[in-house]
């Protein structure tokens, strides 16, 4: 598939900075937290993910676009991401999945895409002044300054609570395991069991397709509930374990979510975080969070275990973490960033709950901590 030339388009930093490119994509003019993705591959559960909800995703591979888009490899049913930043797109697309092209799928979702930047240069500002809020526009009829004074004027993600924009607005049950999802093209790596003996209910902060299929495959009958569910609601169905997903924004604004948490815990119930539910974790056992200054987004994060020292490689995509010191002596901090010392798992010493900041559902990313889920069913199998 042969594309045509884009027309002119232009990205504004809040703080004055001006990037000029090609739009590809909707025209249609965004403004969201421009942030930066060192993963190269995966772009399409990038974009599915809603995590980057009202974030503008710069990828660092500079050639994106080449597999194309196809229908297997989403985390939502939509794209989240406010928009795509790239230095190169395919202009053909080759991959025998491959349904349509990233420029028509960020079309047919009225989502905009630019191209043709120095990425480079726009990672290394972002790196040094810290993400921030932009403007991005292929509408001929904003300026420059008029796309930098939306910039200015977007919401910061600090005390920002996304997560009532993307989670469902009532329960359901999920029965997809990873072989069914891909059509058998891939088996799971982490499925053997015939039965699926544990109800784990799922609260959904903005929780990935991937981690669903893989708490499957690993014995759970998992029921997805909305962010606000209450914990006598979900105590009342009577569950071995819950689950807390991952979602986008300010963690310590979901004040609904800590205060269900806390209940849970009190409850002595199996508990599993993952990135913002790790988050939420360390809220409601006591703890602090803070925005990092430009976050960990890529499948590359080396993550080292405090009890084993081993390192693992790992998928990260988060902008806040929880912060070192704040949390009670009876919680222990199990894995380690080693880029920048981060906080990246917790484990209480003597209740059912742990949590990790990374992504073991690799999707994009790495399989090095798939354990987890594993480690998830033998804390219920414990409690059971």
């Amino acid at each position: 598939m042969t594309l045509n030339k884009f027309p002119a388009a232009i990205l504004a930093l809040e703080d004055g900075t001006l990037f000029y490119g090609q739009s590809f994509g909707a025209s249609v003019t965004i403004t969201g937290e421009v942030v930066f993705n060192t993963s190269m591959t995966g772009y399409q559960e990038i974009l599915t993910d809603p995590s980057y909800c009202q974030q503008i995703v710069t990828m660092t591979c500079p050639h994106i676009g080449n597999v194309g888009v196809n229908v297997d490899d989403v985390e939502a049913d939509r794209p989240w991401a406010a928009g795509l930043i790239v230095r190169e797109v395919s202009r053909r697309v080759s991959n025998w999945r491959a349904t349509e092209s990233l420029p028509d799928y960020l079309t047919r979702h009225n989502l905009p895409g630019l191209t043709e930047i120095d990425t480079r240069a726009l990672v290394r500002h972002i790196r040094s002044k810290g993400a921030m809020m932009a403007a991005l526009s292929a509408d001929p009829q904003y300026s420059a300054a008029d796309l930098v004074d939306l910039a200015r004027a977007a919401p910061s993600m600090e005390g920002l609570d996304l997560v009532k924009e993307v989670t469902c607005s009532e329960s359901y049950h999920w029965e997809e395991g990873v072989a069914q999802a891909w059509q058998h093209h891939l088996q799971s790596p982490i499925s053997n069991l015939q039965s699926r003996p544990f109800h784990v209910i799922a609260y959904d902060f903005g929780i990935k397709h991937n981690i669903l299929r893989l708490l499957t495959d690993a014995g759970c009958r998992v029921t997805v509930v909305p962010a606000t569910t209450s914990a006598e609601d979900v105590l009342a169905m009577q569950p071995d374990g819950v689950f807390l997903s991952n979602g986008p924004g300010d963690p310590a604004a979901v004040t609904y979510a800590i205060e269900a948490t806390e209940k849970l815990i009190d409850s002595d119930m199996p508990i599993f975080g993952i990135c913002l539910g790790h988050q939420i974790v360390g809220l409601a056992l006591g703890g602090e969070t803070h925005k990092l200054k430009f976050g960990h987004r890529g499948g590359n994060q080396p993550v080292r275990d405090e009890s084993s020292q081993a390192v693992t490689i790992t998928s990260h995509n988060h902008g806040f973490a929880v912060t070192a010191g704040s949390l009670p002596d009876d919680v222990q901090v199990s894995h380690i960033n080693l880029n920048d010392d981060c906080i990246e798992g917790l484990r209480h010493t003597t209740k059912p709950i742990f949590s990790i900041q990374y992504h073991p559902e690799a999707s994009p990313g790495p399989h090095d901590a798939l354990g987890f889920f594993r480690d998830f069913v033998e804390m219920m199998e414990k409690r059971k």
